[in-house]
């Protein structure tokens, strides 16, 4: 399992009891924090998860999944049309 990756400048907190009901999360953001933490990201696209901890605590934590690369998936893709190409020329059965 990799490193948990937290966000500097972002708080989480879970919504105060007498919010309305489609208050999901409190987020509040330390400005300066926060920009600091992200000039030293290269990423075009940021991802966090909110959780909850064992303990009730709220917070927000960097998402790094990764897809498969495009190219990959686009040949795997071709692959399995061509495997499947055969399939579609047969006579039906009936």
């Amino acid at each position: 399992m990799s490193d948990k990756e937290f966000v500097n400048g972002l708080i989480v907190k879970a919504p105060k009891d007498k919010a309305p009901d489609f208050v999901k999360a409190a987020i509040s953001i330390k400005r300066e924090e926060l920009i600091t933490w992200l000039t030293g990201k290269s990423d075009e696209w940021i991802n966090l998860d909110v959780k909850e901890s064992k303990n009730g605590k709220w917070y927000a934590e960097v998402n790094n999944w990764k897809s498969e690369a495009p190219h990959t998936l686009k040949k795997s893709v071709e692959a399995a049309k061509g495997e499947n190409k055969e399939d579609f020329n047969d006579p039906i059965p009936w």
